[in-house]
């Protein structure tokens, strides 16, 4: 699928003024920031979606190419976007600065420290688990730092050396008629640097790849699509620079009896039509062990009985939602011959079972509206 329109990327029209294209690339950038949306492959596609519209937007020239020639012409001349954050964070560090009062996920400058990327677990759990609160303990792939090199990428006692291609700068310089257009150098990355003597065991990556085992304290009350962050787990820094972090996302399992809504559980419990007539105690397994619940004289099929604090824990707070009970009547079926001579002689005596004559005016009432209606 081909790239598309910049000016419909930022949301502005095509005679927007500088100070536009930069109120919307903010609001964007804000949005999508991968610090805020850790593991979000749309969100980061956005994000660098946004980052190479504004480049563009915000330079004359490339704009006028961009207007003139398309996204055909801005490649004619060299630009050919963002290879990735690196490059993004590299190109707007002062801007992310002025917008956010920090200079995104990594600092400007070949020799600068990044913190280490964040890294997402998924996690199953039963309803109990989630209910009451576990521990588990997870594998997790993850980097560490090579220790031949120390992290470092280069074979002991070497060196790195200045990137031939761009003179260390980063970036290299190509010209198209009038206009000069920096990119990011393709063979040092925007490093400025080079190694000449990689280290054989980390392939000169520096890193490893390992499985960590970590301990992960789930609270009382989560539910899917909690995210639980654990600092400092995630991958490692580069040049020294911090961790990133690791985000667990909770999946519960459905529990075959009961229903979560919120804080508060559901389920239903059938009650015989003598119970529901008579009232009567029964008993109910919750969660937390055997409950009494009370069935008045006269409850209707439907009916819900409201046991306080037998329901979730607040995840953010003290005390637990309530559990819900859904009073279900069932008529019995195949009935033995005295069961029937009971009910018709209670038949009998029951004088609820004729209509009122208010209620039989009503259904008169009706059937005259239908009958209407029906030869309309």
């Amino acid at each position: 699928m081909g790239k598309r329109d910049y000016y419909q990327v930022l949301g502005v029209s095509r005679n927007a003024s500088e100070d536009e294209v930069k109120k919307a690339y903010r609001q964007l950038a804000l949005r999508h920031h991968p610090d805020r949306n850790p593991g979000e492959k749309e969100a980061e596609e956005r994000f660098k979606e946004a980052a190479e519209a504004y480049e563009v937007l915000r330079d004359p020239q490339k704009r006028g190419i961009y207007d003139q020639f398309g996204h055909e012409g801005l490649q004619g001349s060299g630009f050919t976007g963002f290879g990735g954050f690196d490059d993004i964070f590299s190109a707007f560090g002062d801007l992310f600065e002025d917008f956010f009062g920090f200079g995104g996920r990594r600092t400007r400058g070949r020799d600068a420290a990044r913190p280490g990327a964040d890294l997402l677990y998924d996690m199953r759990l039963t309803f109990q688990e989630a209910i009451f609160g576990t521990e588990k303990t997870i594998e997790v792939p993850t980097s560490v730092a090579c220790e031949a090199c120390g992290g470092t990428g280069r074979e002991a006692g070497t060196r790195e050396e200045v990137c031939p291609t761009c003179q260390g700068r980063g970036q290299v310089v190509q010209s198209q008629g009038f206009f000069r257009i920096s990119t990011t150098c393709p063979r040092c990355r925007g490093e400025g640097r080079i190694i000449k003597n990689p280290c054989q065991p980390c392939s000169g990556t520096g890193m490893n790849r390992v499985t960590r085992t970590v301990l992960v304290k789930v609270p009382a009350g989560v539910d899917t699509g909690t995210r639980l962050r654990i600092p400092n787990q995630g991958e490692i820094g580069y040049r020294g620079g911090p961790p990133g972090d690791l985000y667990v996302r909770m999946h519960v399992e459905a529990h075959e009896f009961f229903e979560r809504d919120g804080d508060d559980l559901h389920c239903q419990i059938p009650v015989s039509m003598v119970q529901a007539a008579l009232g009567d105690t029964i008993e109910l397994q919750t969660l937390d062990g055997p409950r009494t619940v009370s069935i008045r004289p006269g409850t209707q099929s439907g009916q819900v009985a409201r046991l306080r604090g037998e329901g979730v824990p607040h995840l953010k707070g003290f005390g637990r939602g309530d559990l819900l009970v859904e009073l279900v009547v069932r008529i019995p079926e195949n009935l033995t011959k005295r069961q029937q001579e009971l009910l018709r002689e209670f038949a009998d005596i029951d004088k609820s079972k004729k209509p009122s004559q208010k209620m039989f005016k009503f259904w008169s009432r009706g059937d005259k509206a239908k009958h209407t209606e029906a030869n309309q």
